[in-house]
């Protein structure tokens, strides 16, 4: 993978940034009917990357992920963590993550709250994240998703 920067997401990517999470949901097998129904929680606006943390992955001039960090400290939270299908499997979503955790330390968070997509789990588990939970899909009635926990503060590198 070429060099990879971090940088704060621009408002007018707000578009791109939604077009990106619903690839990412759609690489998972999901039918188009599912994805029409989440949407709405995937659409992102100007106003939104200007008032939460927005981080994108760049390469080359391209946004390969992002993702967003937000809350009320002591406890953040992980609103977004999403790679393009391309990159899925070659260590982006880690990059992303660890990069996640590092800006909600240096904002002052203890704790970063996840609300994630079922399939991606393992993933926030292998990461070091502890389920602590499920919470009802904003977007699928019936649809239960794992609350997972990460501490920022002992998991330094």
């Amino acid at each position: 993978m070429d060099t990879v920067l971090m940088r704060p997401a621009r408002a007018d990517e707000a578009e791109l940034l939604g077009d990106i999470a619903l690839l990412a949901k759609g690489s998972w097998g999901y039918d188009q009917e599912f994805l029409d129904a989440c949407r709405s929680e995937l659409t992102y606006t100007e106003g939104d990357l200007s008032d939460r943390k927005f981080v994108v992955a760049e390469s080359a001039g391209r946004v390969l992920g992002f993702y967003s960090v937000d809350g009320e400290l002591p406890e953040g939270e992980l609103g977004n963590l999403w790679v393009v299908p391309e990159s899925i499997g070659t260590g982006l979503g880690r990059r992303l993550f660890e990069h996640a955790a590092d800006t909600a330390r240096n904002l002052g968070f203890r704790l970063l709250k996840i609300e994630a997509e079922p399939l991606a789990e393992g993933f926030y588990l292998a990461m070091g994240a502890v389920r602590v939970g499920e919470i009802a899909s904003g977007s699928i009635p019936g649809r239960m998703l794992p609350v997972l926990r990460y501490d920022v503060i002992m998991k330094t590198k």
